[in-house]
């Protein structure tokens, strides 16, 4: 979940009198496949452990963008790549951000919310990820 800092100087200050800042959640557009079955969550964890990219964090995998999958403003930041949709793995679900993120940087440009093209190319992956490891959703 991305976040946001806001300041409100005349709500909450600290007890030095510096205002305090506030972290409000963002809502974050995202592809979900729930009520995993216990047996199709392991198929399902195998196979990723075995084909895709895992984040230092437990569940969470990358799925690196294809190079004609990139948006322009991606295309032109080879050096913040590679750029990849984050896919979380729990027993009971799938959740897959549209949040186009880049590995080697946390804020830049070519991060943002997926196109249309992208949003359809991965929930294509996804989908083709359960079709090959035959679990019906």
């Amino acid at each position: 979940m991305l976040t946001i800092a806001k300041t409100n100087p005349n709500r909450i200050r600290h007890t030095c009198g510096a205002p305090a800042t506030l972290v409000y959640p963002l809502p974050m557009k995202q592809y979900l496949i729930d009520e995993l079955r216990l047996e199709d969550y392991e198929k399902i964890k195998t196979y990723l452990d075995d084909n895709i990219k895992k984040s230092p964090v437990e569940g969470l995998y990358w799925i690196p963008l294809a190079p004609e999958q990139l948006a322009a403003s991606q295309a032109a930041h080879p050096e913040c790549g590679p750029h990849y949709f984050a896919l979380e793995l729990q027993e009971d679900r799938i959740a897959c951000e549209f949040l186009v993120r880049a590995e080697q940087i946390i804020r830049c440009s070519c991060i943002g919310y997926a196109t249309p093209a992208q949003r359809n190319w991965l929930m294509d992956a996804v989908d083709a990820i359960l079709e090959k490891l035959d679990i019906s959703v």
